[in-house]
């Protein structure tokens, strides 16, 4: 009963290190030796690296903007003039 315990979570620490290796193989603002360190760092110090390193390089990135802003604010359309009466 044992072993199938220890295998749930070696897998599961397989898989986390296997999707931050493939995260810092895409990265394209690395260079080569730096990409091979850190997976090495990540297969080397298993759950600290891996979830150090992703959550390093996640607030690295630019995050998307949307095109127009939410909320008020002054807009040209709403400029009504007027010659009174």
């Amino acid at each position: 009963m044992e072993i199938k315990y220890w295998f749930i979570i070696l897998a599961v620490v397989a898989l986390l290190n296997l999707v931050v290796s493939i995260y810092l193989a895409k990265r394209d603002d690395l260079e080569v030796f730096q990409k091979a360190a850190q997976i090495i760092l990540v297969w080397l110090i298993p759950i600290f690296a891996a979830i150090g390193l992703w959550l390093f390089h996640r607030s690295q990135d630019v995050p998307p903007r949307s095109s127009k802003p939410l909320g008020g604010g002054s807009s040209s359309s709403s400029n009504i003039t007027g010659s009174g009466d």
